[in-house]
């Protein structure tokens, strides 16, 4: 299976590196998954990360990704309940 490294619509990455700074809890977007990294006491460096295994690589992208999915369905819900109370 190949990887996507580029969203479907390309004009949503500055709102998608927004989310992700808004679940990381930190102003900058590269720097979210350092933070989830130090969360999870994954030893997630700068640079290369050859010595790194792919559980714990997977780890730091599943918190991230799956935090982002659960704030994006949470702002949908929202949404609909605001759209139906006009």
């Amino acid at each position: 299976m190949s990887r996507r490294r580029r969203p479907l619509v390309p004009h949503a990455r500055a709102g998608l590196d927004a989310l992700k700074a808004k679940v990381a809890n930190v102003s900058d977007p590269d720097q979210a998954k350092y933070e989830v990294a130090e969360e999870l006491d994954v030893p997630l460096q700068h640079g290369y990360n050859g010595q790194l295994s792919a559980h714990d690589a997977g780890r730091v992208g599943g918190q991230l990704g799956g935090n982002m999915v659960k704030e994006m369905v949470r702002m949908a819900l929202e949404a609909a309940s605001q759209k139906d109370r006009m």
